[in-house]
This record gives structure tokens, C-alpha cells and sequence, in this order.
């Protein structure tokens, strides 16, 4: 049922939401200062273009550099990504067989705004217990 549901979402929203994190990586990896944005971007466009079975969970190692971090990356393009996550929500939510993945594309925002400090994972080897927002399925 994964399989199914990435297909899907590939073919509905994943592949232009994973090039517009793919772009905004590249962007980042033309500055030495930017390396580490544009490899969290590469990470999430992974994650973006094929979500389901795998979870985001919350590093324990993560500190003040990641919350640094995650306060430029909301400046400079979070935003911009939370904002293509919420319309696509919309657009996969005008129709009623679109209504699982828009409410799959709202669950990645929080990961749009805040993508350090996180890890994904497949969803067999998350902790419950450390389990932050991502695509639980």
C-alpha cells in the first residue's frame, strides 16, 4: 500500500515539491556558508519526493548550531517551501480522492520551517518515543 501511495504522490505533488527543495540546494551549495543548508535540502527532497514508510524523528545530538540554523533557514527559504507545501495541500484537497495527500503535504510544513535537527528514518526503526512530524503510514 506504501508502493501505491508513493506513486501517487509522486505523479501528484512529489516530484515538483522534490525539485523545488533540489533547486533551493543547490543554491544554498554555491557559498562555503551555505553547504550545510543545501545538504539538509538534498535530504529533504529525498524524503519529499518519496515519503511514505519513512518518519522524521528528532536528533538528540542536535544543539544550539541547529536552532541557529533553523532561524536563517526560515528567513531565507523555509518559508518559501512551507508556502509550496500548503499549496499543494490545497490543490490535492479541491477534490475528495486527493484529500490523503494534501493532508500529507500539510504534515511536511513544521519540516519546511525546521529541517536541523532531524533525522529521517524508515518507520520500523523509529523510537516511538523520539518521533517528531513526518508521514507516520
Amino acid at each position: 500500500m506504501r508502493s501505491i501511495g508513493n506513486i501517487l504522490w509522486l505523479v501528484l505533488a512529489g516530484w515538483w515539491l522534490s525539485l523545488g527543495y533540489f533547486l533551493l540546494g543547490l543554491l544554498a551549495c554555491i557559498t562555503i556558508v551555505g553547504i550545510p543548508f543545501g545538504l539538509a535540502s538534498f535530504r529533504l527532497a529525498r524524503f519529499v519526493i518519496w515519503p511514505f514508510g519513512r518518519t522524521v524523528v528528532f536528533r538528540s545530538d542536535a544543539g544550539v548550531a541547529s536552532l541557529v540554523g533553523n532561524v536563517v533557514w526560515i528567513v531565507l527559504c523555509g518559508w518559501e517551501l512551507a508556502i509550496g507545501h500548503l499549496i499543494a495541500g490545497l490543490l490535492l484537497c479541491v477534490t475528495i480522492v486527493g484529500i490523503p495527500w494534501g493532508l500529507a503535504c500539510w504534515k511536511m510544513i513544521p519540516l519546511a520551517f525546521v529541517p536541523l535537527g532531524r533525522r529521517i528514518v524508515p518507520i520500523s526503526a523509529a523510537n516511538p518515543d523520539a518521533l517528531g512530524f513526518g508521514m507516520e503510514r
